[in-house]
């Protein structure tokens, strides 16, 4: 688990791409947890958190094209 007192979505992403599965802890949104390097949508969540998971992994996804 990485604690992440600030929201700064590069640095989230790359840490779920090269750790590919775990959890992080952005202060001010939650936890989140991520898998295969994409971060899962939680059942019940509120819209902040839901805009902050389709950010990195949109983030994630332009990383993976660009590298690919």
């Amino acid at each position: 688990m990485r604690i992440f007192p600030i929201y700064a979505p590069r640095m989230i992403a790359k840490h779920a791409r090269v750790f590919r599965d775990g959890v992080v802890l952005i202060k001010h949104i939650g936890r989140l947890e991520f898998k295969a390097g994409r971060f899962i949508m939680p059942r019940h969540s509120l819209p902040k958190v839901r805009e902050v998971i389709n950010e990195l992994n949109g983030l994630l996804q332009l990383e993976a094209a660009a590298a690919g």
